[in-house]
């Protein structure tokens, strides 16, 4: 209980923006009453209380593992991710066979290549045409305007079609299926696309940075003026055709009239929307979290045993249980921490 009451006071400092004051207030009168339960266990300790006593010791033991063994894996993310400079290393074609489709690698890393996407293609040196690495954040606001919903931005040159997108929620929004959210996403690209920011040709010596550059682009219901993505064969506005025979989905962008689309990013718009026809693969990273070799006995402990059991019997995140199965593809790999 205290451990909420400290938490609350945080939320309503950190989320919903209240004095400190208030905050301060909020632990001293709950903080009394549970300081009286905790007293009154202490003083029957020998009578039968040592229960709830144990029960809260037992309960801060897991939480503290889930926290240290979360802290642990997401260090080892930070400190074992790939720089933009070892993508551009590889050459203009990568060295690797591009296959059609969109692939979206998710991960939690808002800057910088995860170590998953090197693992993978060390193991296979293929991946999709084009290639989008997605990070679900969960904001500390209530809701996220759909104007504010999607960052984008470029990783290396345009010629590679590789892209980051962060999509944030807020802790009250829902989640949407992976259909409306496939659409959302690809509109957002081709959007982003057309807008040409943070689009690059050639490769300078500041294009390490360009994996830092994004851009706000929100929901295709927000940008009604903007492109948009259809079904059908029909349309009064200006369309960019796919020259994909026999598709299994037809889709189309709708682009507004525009003198400044230049080539480049027609072709660019063409090629994604090819991508999306061929369909789309979402890339998830399994982590095996071990301690390495010479760690103490209770880190072992810890991380092999405790933690391995709450990861094993947790619930997945959000995004993981609406991605289709038929369109997902796991990738394993052994965290050393």
């Amino acid at each position: 209980m205290l451990v909420t009451t400290c938490l609350m006071s945080l939320v309503i400092v950190l989320c919903w923006h209240r004095s400190v004051f208030l905050a301060l207030c909020f632990v001293f009168f709950f903080g009394t009453l549970e300081a009286l339960y905790f007293s009154a266990s202490l003083i029957k300790f020998l009578e039968g209380a040592w229960v709830p006593i144990a029960l809260a010791f037992i309960f801060m033991i897991i939480m503290y593992v889930w926290h240290y063994g979360t802290l642990k894996k997401y260090e080892f993310d930070v400190q074992n991710k790939v720089s933009v400079d070892w993508l551009l290393g590889l050459g203009p074609s990568l060295g690797i066979v591009r296959v059609r489709g969109i692939g979206l690698i998710h991960t939690e890393l808002v800057s910088g290549i995860p170590a998953i996407f090197s693992h993978f293609v060390t193991n296979l040196p293929a991946f999709h045409e084009v290639l989008v690495f997605v990070c679900i954040k969960s904001v500390p606001v209530p809701h996220v305007k759909n104007e504010e919903r999607f960052l984008v931005g470029r990783i290396g040159p345009r010629a590679y079609r590789i892209y980051r997108c962060i999509v944030r929620y807020g802790y009250r929004d829902v989640h949407k299926d992976d259909l409306a959210f496939e659409k959302d996403l690809v509109c957002s690209l081709a959007e982003f696309i057309r807008t040409g920011k943070a689009g690059s040709d050639a490769v300078d010596e500041n294009l390490g940075k360009e994996d830092e550059k994004m851009t706000v682009v929100g929901t295709p219901s927000t940008h009604s003026e903007g492109i948009q993505m259809l079904c059908e064969d029909e349309s009064e506005l200006k369309e960019i055709e796919s020259t994909v025979v026999q598709p299994r989905k037809r889709v189309r962008f709708v682009v507004p009239e525009s003198p400044d689309i230049d080539t480049g990013v027609r072709e660019e718009l063409r090629e994604l929307m090819e991508a999306r026809e061929a369909g789309m693969a979402y890339i998830l990273g399994h982590s095996y979290v071990r301690a390495k070799h010479g760690s103490s006995l209770l880190k072992k402990l810890v991380i092999n045993y405790g933690y391995d059991l709450l990861r094993r019997n947790s619930r997945a995140p959000t995004y993981a249980l609406s991605v289709p199965h038929a369109s997902s593809l796991e990738v394993g790999m052994a965290y050393l921490v």
